[in-house]
């Protein structure tokens, strides 16, 4: 899932966004809110935390600005203000949840991964498809009651397709929402990622969960 965090302490932003990265998520970062309106209005984003308090745009103008071009992206507040009226003002201005500074990475990791099940309209952090089961929140993978081992970007695209059961996903919604806006990833990357994800899903007799739609994209479903 893909990430973008406007904050303008560099020392925050960066230490938070290698956290999300080391966790499976791609992410874009942005110091200021000039640079933080731009990406958001450039890049689907599955969340975007955004603080507050930014030179040149604050959060709360570039809170309004993406709701009023219809943005839908999940927004998590982040601020060194906890008065009900600055929570309150952030909410309505169309923010989805809200931390206070100094929070603990683990807190906003877990706020991170339920708007994103909220994104994809999920409540459990198992996502379960025929006998295969994704546990979302521990990053683990079991199909038939026995576990398989993926790499972080393997994991990636895999619980991407997985959060969108039954659908057709196009290579384009993979790039968006797997790669982040400095990712060089070549033009066959992604079917080579596919490739992987079936060798460990589908070997030894297993049925496909992976379907190719030619000229659309994947599926993931039980075997039709």
């Amino acid at each position: 899932m893909r990430l973008l965090i406007v904050e303008d302490y560099t020392p925050l932003r960066q230490s938070t966004a290698k956290g999300l990265r080391e966790a499976g998520f791609s992410v874009d970062e942005a110091g200021d809110g000039e640079e933080g309106l731009w990406y958001a209005r450039s890049n689907p984003y599955d969340v975007i935390v955004l603080d507050l308090m930014l030179p040149k745009v604050d959060g709360l103008e570039i809170l309004r600005r993406i709701r009023d071009a219809g943005n839908v992206s999940h927004v998590l507040l982040l601020t060194a203000r906890d008065g009900v009226g600055d929570r309150v003002g952030g909410l309505n201005a169309g923010a989805d949840d809200y931390l206070v500074k100094p929070f603990a990475f683990d807190e906003l990791l877990a706020r991170v991964k339920a708007l994103t099940r909220r994104a994809y309209q999920r409540k459990s952090p198992i996502v379960a498809i025929g006998d295969l089961e994704i546990d979302t929140a521990a990053k683990r993978v079991k199909r038939a009651g026995t576990e398989i081992i993926f790499t972080a970007r393997e994991y990636q695209l895999l619980e991407y397709l997985a959060s969108r059961t039954g659908e057709v996903v196009t290579r384009t919604d993979i790039y968006e929402h797997c790669y982040d806006f400095q990712a060089d990833a070549a033009s066959n990357v992604i079917d080579v990622y596919i490739g992987y994800l079936r060798r460990k899903l589908e070997g030894d007799g297993q049925s496909k969960v992976i379907h190719t739609r030619r000229g659309q994209g994947y599926v993931m479903a039980v075997e039709e």
